[in-house]
């Protein structure tokens, strides 16, 4: 994925986590096997705007029922990070995915504001009592999690969301800043990123010309009321992470933030990754 240089704003300074996490053994080892409630994979058909979108729950071993992550994707998604979803499971926690509205399969066209709509409509899913039960999920223990722009999905949903037990955002793209680039400079954004996707470019152009208000700044308040795992990378994209850090530790946050000297996609470092989302969750309160 192109990422869009606008996000990489004047560096800010602030202190991140350098020494590397010890590997969890649910990263290298399968856990026992249950008979009775096995660990297994089942498909979602979500409803929101009217149809229903492609999902997939990683369901952990063992009846639970178990807290659970709600992953969501970049644009267009190419990287949905499975492994990071199959290791979360091995540790004992389900992970759901799935895809937008108009994005790789799922039905209705694809939007920028829609995707947020989608990831508050996987929530309420996954929270009806009788799709907990189904899937082993306890709704009271949910954390939402995003990369590239679902680092931005998941800003705005968990910052209006005090009921989630914390939130994720791995090398995270606020969408607001390209929001008064030129047309230009938006038209080749969407271009860049239309794999899969149910839209044009010029329709995406629009589209993030409308996406200022949807900042970081804004999801703030919200934010620092929960748990907040920041993950950045040698992307152009830090210097705006670090500011929404910044941001929350002055309102009191709770927020750990990591820096991995690696792409955008974490292509050299999937173990770190995986440890360091891990890691995290294994610390959250019961």
């Amino acid at each position: 994925m192109r990422i869009w240089m606008l996000a990489a704003a004047a560096a800010l300074t602030v202190g991140t986590a350098q020494a590397q996490t010890q590997t969890p053994r649910s990263i290298f080892t399968d856990p026992p096997a249950d008979a009775k409630a096995p660990a297994a994979s089942e498909v979602l058909h979500i409803p929101s705007g009217g149809v229903e979108i492609n999902g997939l729950a990683y369901l952990a071993a063992g009846p639970g029922p178990h807290p659970t992550v709600i992953l969501t994707h970049g644009l267009p998604g190419n990287e949905k990070n499975l492994d990071l979803a199959q290791a979360i499971r091995r540790s004992g926690w389900n992970a759901v995915t799935f895809n937008y509205r108009g994005s790789w399969g799922s039905p209705g066209p694809f939007s920028f504001k829609g995707n947020l709509d989608d990831a508050r409509a996987v929530l309420a899913y996954v929270r009806d009592p009788a799709n907990a039960a189904r899937l082993r999920i306890d709704p009271k223990r949910i954390v939402l999690g995003g990369h590239s722009m679902g680092g931005w999905v998941t800003s705005q949903v968990a910052g209006s969301d005090p009921a989630l037990s914390g939130a994720i955002l791995i090398s995270a793209a606020d969408l607001s800043a390209p929001a008064a680039a030129p047309l230009a400079t938006r038209l080749d954004l969407a271009r860049s990123n239309m794999e899969a996707l149910n839209t044009t470019a010029e329709g995406m152009a629009e589209q993030i010309a409308g996406l200022g208000p949807y900042s970081f700044k804004a999801a703030a308040p919200g934010l620092a009321k929960l748990p907040v795992l920041v993950l950045t990378s040698d992307d152009g994209l830090a210097p705006v992470a670090e500011g929404l850090v910044m941001d929350l530790k002055g309102r009191g946050g709770r927020v750990k933030i990591v820096h991995a000297g690696t792409d955008h996609s974490w292509n050299t470092a999937r173990i770190r990754l995986q440890t360091e989302v891990v890691t995290w969750l294994a610390a959250l309160p019961k």
